[in-house]
């Protein structure tokens, strides 16, 4: 048993620590709520990790996201994330895909194959199309809704999809997936809590004037920052206090849910 992990063994058992290192997660999104849920996975023990992330480190997400740093600026955040947690743990089966999930790329994805789907992806659409995907495939989804506006961690909650409430966005994702005919269910990660912004920003992400290093479009054309963060509805405030914790949710999902599994007696 690799003693990095022996306090964790003190609480679950030998046997359940066995099963995290044998579990297979896919996670999309490795922004300021997928990059703190790959931490925390790594760190318990889950041993194969799939991140899927098209983007790259911008100044503006050092104040949330875990790999983001002030000397990392621009670099690839699944390759920066994966560099993270093989330190954490050497031996860790991490497969690292600069990659979108959208309407093109959904088939390229076999969800059934992994014992968990995490979503933490921020664009309603695709969210949306994920959500649906692995409810049609039968695959266990745990998807993070609307961290951003919000500083009470308090307010979060988890509870099926079809239950949260108080969360802008996920009424949204349920409004969509009625829409598609979606019946099947999964356990979200939202909070109740919405707060307006102090005040419009001038200058920055979303204006001409925006922080982010260049992008590539799906051709390989280069786009100026501004243009790919106008593609956003709108960019919000979001503080690592709220997104860590919608993280840690999502990855105690899969941990709590691997011990069940491991206990089904209890």
């Amino acid at each position: 048993m690799n003693p990095a992990f022996h306090r964790t063994e003190l609480l679950i058992g030998k046997e359940a620590v066995r099963a995290l290192e044998a579990t297979r997660v896919i996670l999309f999104g490795v922004g300021g709520v997928g990059s703190w849920c790959a931490e925390a996975l790594v760190r318990s023990g889950v041993g194969h990790l799939t991140l899927v992330d098209n983007d790259v480190i911008c100044i503006t997400n050092v104040n949330r996201q875990m790999q983001a740093t002030s000397g990392n600026v621009g670099a690839v955040k699944v390759e920066a994330l994966k560099m993270r947690l093989l330190e954490i743990n050497p031996s860790v089966d991490v497969l690292a895909l600069q990659k979108v999930y959208n309407l093109e790329t959904c088939e390229s994805f076999d969800l059934p194959a992994y014992d968990y789907v995490i979503d933490a992806i921020d664009t309603l659409s695709h969210k949306v199309d994920l959500i649906a995907r692995s409810m049609e495939s039968g695959a266990t989804l745990f998807s993070a809704m609307g961290a951003a506006c919000k500083l009470d961690a308090t307010t979060i909650r988890v509870s099926s999809i079809w239950e949260s409430y108080g969360c802008k966005l996920a009424r949204f994702v349920r409004k969509r997936l009625r829409r598609r005919g979606a019946t099947g269910d999964c356990l979200c990660v939202y909070s109740e809590e919405f707060l307006m912004p102090v005040h419009a920003v001038e200058s920055g992400c979303g204006t001409g004037q925006c922080f982010c290093p260049t992008q590539s479009d799906e051709d390989g054309e280069e786009i100026s920052a501004d243009v790919w963060c106008n593609k956003k509805a709108q960019i919000n405030g979001s503080l690592v206090h709220i997104t860590g914790t919608f993280g840690f949710h999502l990855a105690g999902l899969v941990i709590q849910d691997v011990v069940r599994r491991m206990n089904p007696q209890e």
